[in-house]
């Protein structure tokens, strides 16, 4: 028998439906929940139940037994026709969807979610948001931001410099958040922008009732029509719904795998916070780029054969070999402590330097500077030409590495590059508790 012969078959037996409670027993463990989906139209044998808790749990049928508790009704998601009337008392706001749970719905198969909604589905999913802006909408992908390349990265940035070239007043880019701290670095080497860029997205789905995907997306069209015209990411403050920090887009990293405030300024502040679509204090320790300060840049040249290497006890020389003989044109180095690794590597360190490949060496340890002058270990990597990443993440590091590189292959060019404050990612101060409250 089929999947979807098998499932049909299961539900019917219970007489079950889209919106009923039912109780599933798999393996002697028991779930209870709302029925989202029959996976009539599946073909793993899946149904999907979404817990008292919010979350969604996707269930093998396979052996399971299921019982109605409850007769519910089938909801029904119906989005109407969405007319937009621009107001000129209002600031044009564009925003991109490169996917991510910011746009996401859940996959029936599994209990998880995946990238469905276009650009113009978050409008019509928060109307809420036409009352402070008119917008345009783009959908320029529709990915899971691990699926991310440079490549990416190049036309983002190509697609938010035509939308300003349009004459918007800002550009929201609604992101992944796994690798949304790489793409916020990278739009901040490449683009010189004139109007706010904010980089947004959500650690909870819109189908979840701790969501916050609206929050993050609302306070981001305030920071879009702010004076703050830096490449920005803007996410939740803190575990509940009451605001929102702005940070640069080369400070930020995201700290845990599921909290809501998982965002956070490393070795910088946060620039602003933001509560019900507007700034209510900007940081006086953070410099930022006011509105219309300076004239659209566009550098887009990367180069994407960089790697990262995390140094660890007992790691092998062959390690930074292997990238050499593979072609790899510049090398990042994720060092312990102050900017450290085996003296035994010194000869593989020295071999990529004879070969004109630059590398950086940045700190496991995030907060803080590399020092590599402190020891004697870190003096012979400055005498094999590693280049300090001061106190830029490692994530930054590489970005910057592939973007100096695309503008320049020489050596000593590239040091330069990676040695001077481009967009904010090399400062003297480790991070700071500016927002307590």
């Amino acid at each position: 028998m089929s999947y979807k012969k098998l499932a049909k078959s299961f539900l019917d037996s219970a007489n079950v439906s889209i919106g009923d409670t039912v109780k599933v027993e798999k393996n002697k463990v028991f779930y209870e929940g709302m029925l989202l989906d029959r996976s009539e139209d599946s073909d793993d044998g899946y149904i999907v139940l979404k817990l008292d808790s919010g979350y969604n749990l996707g269930v093998n049928i396979s052996d399971a037994k299921i019982e109605l508790i409850k007769k519910g009704k089938e909801p029904k998601i119906q989005f109407d026709s969405l007319k937009i009337e621009e107001d000129t008392n209002k600031m044009d706001i564009s925003i991109i969807s490169t996917g991510g749970t910011v746009s996401s719905v859940i996959d029936y198969k599994t209990g998880a979610v995946h990238p469905a909604f276009t650009a113009d589905d978050l409008l019509r999913a928060n109307p809420e948001l036409l009352d402070i802006a008119n917008y345009k909408v783009k959908a320029l992908y529709n990915i899971l931001s691990e699926n991310m390349k440079p490549e990416y990265w190049v036309e983002a940035a190509n697609s938010i410099a035509n939308e300003i070239s349009d004459g918007v007043d800002g550009v929201v880019v609604a992101h992944g958040t796994d690798t949304m701290h790489y793409t916020s670095a990278a739009l901040s080497f490449i683009l010189e922008t004139p109007v706010p860029v904010v980089v947004t997205g959500a650690q909870r789905s819109s189908d979840r009732p701790s969501t916050d995907a609206y929050l993050n997306l609302f306070n981001s069209i305030g920071a879009a029509k702010s004076e703050i015209a830096d490449i920005t990411v803007c996410m939740h403050e803190g575990l509940d719904d009451g605001y929102c920090c702005l940070h640069k887009g080369t400070k930020v990293r995201k700290m845990h795998t599921s909290r809501r405030d998982t965002f956070r300024s490393i070795n910088s502040e946060p620039i602003a916070r933001l509560k019900d679509s507007k700034i209510i204090n900007i940081n006086p320790n953070v410099d930022y780029n006011k509105r219309d300060s300076r004239d659209l840049i566009l550098r887009d040249k990367l180069e994407s054969k960089i790697a990262i290497i995390k140094s660890f006890p007992g790691i092998k020389n062959e390690l930074i070999d292997y990238h050499i003989d593979k072609g790899f044109k510049g090398l990042v180095i994720e060092g312990t402590g102050l900017g450290h690794v085996p003296d035994y590597m010194l000869d593989s360190i020295k071999r990529a330097n004879d070969e004109n490949i630059p590398i950086i060496m940045t700190s496991q340890c995030l907060y803080g500077k590399v020092n590599m002058n402190v020891y004697s270990t870190g003096r012979k990597l400055i005498n094999a030409n590693v280049i300090s990443g001061g106190d830029m993440t490692p994530e930054v590091a590489y970005v910057k590495l592939c973007w100096a590189l695309g503008q320049n292959d020489k050596f000593d060019e590239v040091k330069n590059i990676m040695e001077t404050n481009i967009a904010g990612e090399l400062s003297e101060k480790s991070s700071l508790k500016y927002f307590l409250n």
